[in-house]
């Protein structure tokens, strides 16, 4: 597998008044493409910063950040944007989804963006909500729907432009047992039915367990980015 992405001393420092306060410390890594990668650390040592900076949300303070080849640190903020929502779906611990809303008109969200005319996004939301279980769930707002289900309705907005990336911040950190293994056993058939590459950040053993590798993060530096994971 070639990489994806490949992040050579990669540094990211926030101000807080006049202080510099370092995130992350020179950070080198490279990801596959196919892979499934968790990211742990204790609170603040750098997984969801380097999360975001991973899935373009954010730009690193120094070191290079290639995507697919692609330098996206470089991109003006427009480019960044189009970018953003070709390549990479997003699933977060609170869901976001629009209250507003149904299930479908949330998964049909980032296809208005594109071309697609509305038989084509009917047809593209239906596929992706019947591969997270939820066909018949489609015409509920989130507020009828449990935790579970709205995480998979999360899931199948992230997939709904066939991103290369898919990157989950503690997909499972609101879920109760049962529905977190629902959840994780949807990213294992994401990534090895359809191949598509994940980054996942979790405090959870149990969850990270299910990914193919595990980056350790501490204070900001990568402690260990090569270990096993199922």
């Amino acid at each position: 597998m070639s990489a994806l992405i490949s992040i050579r001393s990669l540094g990211k420092t926030y101000r807080r008044g006049n202080q510099p306060v370092p995130v992350l410390l020179g950070i080198d890594l490279e990801i596959a493409a196919g892979d499934y990668v968790s990211l742990m650390g204790p609170s603040g040592s750098g997984k969801s910063t380097l999360l975001n900076l991973i899935a373009g949300i954010d730009k690193p303070s120094s070191g290079t950040l290639l995507i697919d080849g692609v330098d996206i640190a470089a991109l003006p903020e427009n480019d960044l944007a189009a970018w953003r929502a070709a390549n990479v779906g997003f699933v977060f611990q609170f869901y976001n989804l629009m209250p507003v809303l149904n299930a479908f008109e949330n998964v049909e969200l980032p296809l208005l963006l594109t071309p697609l005319g509305k038989a084509e996004r009917r047809d593209h939301v239906e596929t992706a909500l019947a591969m997270v279980g939820l066909a018949d769930r489609m015409d509920h707002y989130p507020n009828e729907l449990s935790g579970g289900q709205q995480q998979r309705v999360a899931i199948a907005r992230a997939l709904i432009t066939d991103p290369t990336l898919i990157v989950a911040d503690e997909p499972t950190g609101d879920l109760d047992r049962q529905s977190a293994d629902d959840v994780l056993n949807l990213l294992d058939r994401l990534n090895g039915e359809l191949g598509k590459t994940i980054v996942m950040v979790t405090h959870d053993p149990k969850c990270a367990a299910r990914a193919r590798r595990l980056v350790h993060l501490e204070k900001g530096v990568l402690i260990d980015g090569g270990g096993e994971g199922h």
